[in-house]
């Protein structure tokens, strides 16, 4: 029972770090209907900037999740805004293309800069646990989930409450409408993107104060995003948030009870299996956007 116990707690763990992960790339293909092959880099960069921070500032590398997401924001809007909008005036394909491409090269460019080495991020409070029944719990993977559940709300809040959340799915549902209403359409998909980069920054620095990353982690963290997109529906928090812990839960239980090289196969099966039973994901489309 307590290998149970422990096993899910672990699950939820990681799943929430999958849905804070994801997030970004479910509001960019919700929003701008783009699929951003590039979404795994960007949660690197998060990473690795938080890993020069914490290092040169001596600080908790979470203190440093204002400073990296204001830079992933600034990176964002700019990518976005001269770069994918370019490419998706010409041909809605070539954003796929652009987004692999760029993905290639900076996953190249940080090899090259920080070495293909695995790193990881140790806060003062890497080894400190504390148990609650039958189950312990790591100090770092609780504060990783806190903080991914922090970020998460307020990114809900942010698109609910918000004038400028509001003009986002608005542009989402209708985006003729929007245009008809004054709405600055590239500029609403521009600051999409850089909010999406910024919580893939954010998604970065949880990722690396629990498991080592290098470079070549860019296509798994991508392609965890998609997967966790698929599962909870597309735009939605709250759906990044469910389809998470359900990854998250079914990866920890496959490795714990059949093998630790069956995640993956699991994962893709139960994602077979939703595609056949639900295709819209376990939420549907938040934005219910017009094609």
């Amino acid at each position: 029972m307590g290998l149970i116990a422990q096993t899910l707690a672990d699950g939820l763990v990681l799943g929430g770090i999958y849905a804070l992960a994801a997030v970004g790339f479910s509001l960019i293909f919700g929003v701008l209907h783009v699929i951003n092959l590039s979404h795994g880099i960007l949660v690197l960069m998060g990473a690795y900037l938080a890993l020069i921070f914490s290092e040169a500032l001596h600080i908790d590398p979470l203190l440093c999740l204002p400073a990296v997401m204001a830079v992933l924001f600034c990176v964002g809007y700019c990518y976005q805004r001269y770069l994918i909008q370019h490419a998706v005036d010409r041909a809605s394909i070539n954003s796929m293309l652009l987004t692999f491409g760029v993905a290639l090269m900076l996953q190249n460019a940080m090899i090259w800069l920080f070495s293909p080495d695995m790193k990881s991020i140790t806060p003062s409070y890497a080894f400190a646990s504390f148990k609650l029944g039958p189950v312990n719990f790591d100090a770092v993977r609780v504060s990783a989930l806190i903080a991914s559940l922090v970020l998460l709300s307020l990114l809900a809040a942010f698109l609910r409450y918000s004038p400028m959340g509001r003009v986002i799915r608005a542009t989402a549902q209708q985006t003729l409408a929007a245009r008809l209403c004054g709405v600055n359409v590239r500029h609403v998909y521009a600051l999409t993107f850089a909010v999406s980069a910024a919580f893939a920054g954010a998604a970065g620095i949880v990722i690396g104060i629990i498991l080592p990353f290098s470079p070549n982690d860019e296509g798994t963290w991508t392609l965890n995003a998609f997967v966790v997109v698929v599962l909870g529906g597309v735009g939605s928090p709250a759906g990044a948030l469910i389809g998470g812990l359900l990854l998250g839960l079914v990866s920890t239980l496959t490795a714990q009870y059949v093998g630790p090289a069956f995640p993956n196969v699991t994962m893709f099966l139960l994602l077979v299996i939703l595609l056949l039973i639900r295709p819209q994901g376990l939420l549907g489309n938040a934005f219910s956007a017009s094609r």
